[in-house]
């Protein structure tokens, strides 16, 4: 009677278990069917409608980012989504990269004439983006496109900054405060 009684709480288990896996696997594919068929269509082949449509979409979030609502923020005032902080190069310099989803918004992140600065919450220690000789200034100031992605590296020497530390990186009138640098995602080699 007891092994019966075990047998069928753990059928009873196994099948709450089976359900909710098909129950949580099928969401995806009812959001699709849900979506109207014309827009569906157009954001597949209509590159000039598709940043019409980004605009409304939901933020993706990242580490770097703690929340959709900030997410959000960057997306609609200064038209970048996708924003990421990673070390690089052994942690001696700490990689800043966005996705521009309004180019026009997103034009003083390029700009340039701005001074982009990256400050240590914890330190208040401030990085700057490196200068080289023959190549100048490790950033990228192409006039923005919506679509793509850009970036800049903030020079990181002392390894004060480090995967973790809270930061805000300013760039003219853009400010981007409580980022968290993510580690390298690949394994590192003693």
């Amino acid at each position: 009677m007891i092994n019966q009684s075990k047998a069928s709480v753990r059928r009873l288990l196994a099948g709450l278990l089976a359900s909710g896996l098909l129950l949580f696997s099928g969401f995806p594919q009812a959001a699709q069917a849900a979506e109207p068929a014309g827009q569906a269509q157009a954001s597949v082949s209509s590159p000039a409608r598709s940043a019409t449509l980004t605009s409304t979409a939901v933020p993706s979030t990242s580490r770097t980012v703690g929340s959709e609502r900030a997410a959000m923020m960057y997306r609609r005032i200064w038209g970048v989504d996708d924003i990421r902080l990673q070390e690089t190069a052994s942690g001696s310099m700490i990689r800043f990269s966005y996705k521009v989803v309004d180019a026009n918004r997103a034009k003083m992140l390029n700009d340039k004439k701005a001074t982009p600065v990256l400050t240590d919450e914890a330190t208040g220690t401030k990085l700057q983006v490196p200068v080289m000789e023959k190549v100048g200034q490790l950033r990228q100031t192409a006039t923005p496109e919506a679509g793509r992605e850009y970036w800049m590296v903030f020079g990181n020497k002392s390894h004060i900054v480090k995967p973790g530390s809270h930061v805000t990186v300013v760039i003219d009138k853009f400010r981007a405060e409580g980022l968290v640098v993510e580690g390298n995602s690949l394994p590192r080699t003693r």
